[in-house]
């Protein structure tokens, strides 16, 4: 019972403690730069993209999955 009252009063304690302290606010100056974008671009890049082909698989390693799923004559159960 005198551990239960004791972390009431500190809980109590401390949020009152946190309650009165008011925290001020600090302002900051903020500076405004102008920024200028010089940016040439070569139309022979551009026109020149090369195309590559990506396989998309539905599932996440099903290529290894396939490769381990295989049966063999003896995988089937037999009757005793």
């Amino acid at each position: 019972m005198k551990a239960v009252l004791t972390f009431v009063a500190v809980i109590f304690f401390s949020t009152a403690i946190f309650a009165n302290s008011t925290s001020k606010e600090i302002k900051v100056a903020a500076k405004t730069v102008s920024v200028e974008l010089n940016v040439t671009l070569n139309q022979t890049t551009i026109l020149k993209s090369e195309t590559k082909v990506a396989r998309l698989y539905k599932f996440k390693n099903s290529r290894i999955k396939k490769a381990l799923a295989f049966k063999t004559k003896r995988n089937k159960a037999k009757m005793a």
